[in-house]
């Protein structure tokens, strides 16, 4: 996995230059990538949330559109639409920004439920239909979808449906004195997401996506990961649990995460460091424990933290699976 390691830090210390001091959000980033996941950048305004998406944009040689969602969006002017062409005497499609590999969705709680309801096919099964006809979407198709958790006037929260398809849900936050004096010089003369080069192709994309399916899970670290998830449906503060949806992507995504960090295996510290941001945006908090000011990250770390862990034993066992291998 030393090849996925290697090309994931160039990617990542290409983006770096636009974002500063945000590695661990970067690397979430760079995980959903690699398992051709949707990903929810959500933090108040003026953190980097737009800059991150054309940033990792410009890293890898995908195909590359922004919609900027509000009230009077239509389905249409997302999916595209049919129009009647008088010389041929047909209808002919005229696609929508829908139809790109990385699809920047920017606001995306601003458009209505009708328009939000466009990417419920395009997301899950990477295919959109007009006037009864199915158009497959370009491989891969990634959606990096932004949102303000704060400034609710105006805004359609995202129903369960959408949010459980979302890979990931990613924070940003403010940034460190030093990396926001660091923002400050970097963006002198003019802004380095301008100056970005491309730094992975689409052809080495594709192989490291089938590559980071090969990395050994263990018995014991599936029995963790479905554990986590079930117990999310059995918290006392929870309405309603993460789905099985949760728990396929938890699993891939620790695989690209220990290919991330060079490792052919995943480890159990895989899975808690992407718990939080697989699974917590799939949790809908009981009402009186949202009063008490219970969010679902909360409840996902009380979990980790009271869910036995499997030990050494992910390791010995790995060792003996791949010694009888050779």
């Amino acid at each position: 996995m030393e090849t996925v390691r290697n090309v994931a830090e160039q990617v990542i210390t290409n983006v770096e230059q636009a974002i500063v001091g945000k590695r661990q959000a970067v690397e979430l980033v760079m995980v959903a990538l690699l398992c051709r996941g949707h990903v929810l950048l959500e933090d108040v305004p003026g953190t980097g949330k737009t800059t991150m998406a054309k940033a990792v944009a410009r890293s890898i040689g995908c195909s590359f559109k922004r919609i900027q969602f509000t009230p009077d969006l239509l389905p249409s002017d997302v999916t595209g639409v049919s129009i009647f062409n008088q010389q041929s005497r047909e209808f002919e499609f005229r696609a929508g920004p829908i139809m790109a590999q990385i699809v920047l969705a920017d606001e995306i709680n601003r458009a209505t439920p009708k328009t939000q309801s466009a990417l419920l096919e395009s997301m899950e099964e990477r295919q959109i239909t007009v006037d009864g006809t199915t158009y497959p979407l370009p491989d891969p198709f990634i959606v990096l979808a932004t949102q303000n958790p704060i400034e609710y006037e105006g805004t359609f929260p995202l129903p369960e449906a959408q949010l459980d398809r979302f890979l990931l849900r990613v924070h940003l936050g403010y940034p460190e004195l030093q990396d926001e004096i660091a923002i400050l010089r970097g963006q002198r003369l003019a802004h380095p997401v301008g100056s970005l080069g491309q730094v992975l192709g689409l052809e080495q994309l594709l192989a490291l996506q089938e590559q980071i399916k090969q990395v050994y899970v263990d018995a014991l670290v599936e029995e963790y990961i479905v554990g986590l998830v079930r117990a999310t449906r059995q918290h006392e503060n929870v309405y309603l649990g993460s789905s099985t949806r949760g728990a396929l992507s938890l699993y891939r995504s620790a695989q690209a995460y220990a290919a991330i960090k060079g490792r052919d295996y995943v480890i159990p510290d895989d899975v808690k460091r992407l718990a939080e941001a697989v699974l917590s945006h799939r949790l809908i908090v009981h009402p009186a424990a949202r009063v008490r000011g219970v969010t679902s990250a909360q409840v996902v770390v009380e979990i980790l933290a009271t869910m036995a862990v499997p030990g050494a034993r992910v390791g010995r066992r790995y060792e003996r699976e791949t010694a009888a291998l050779r």
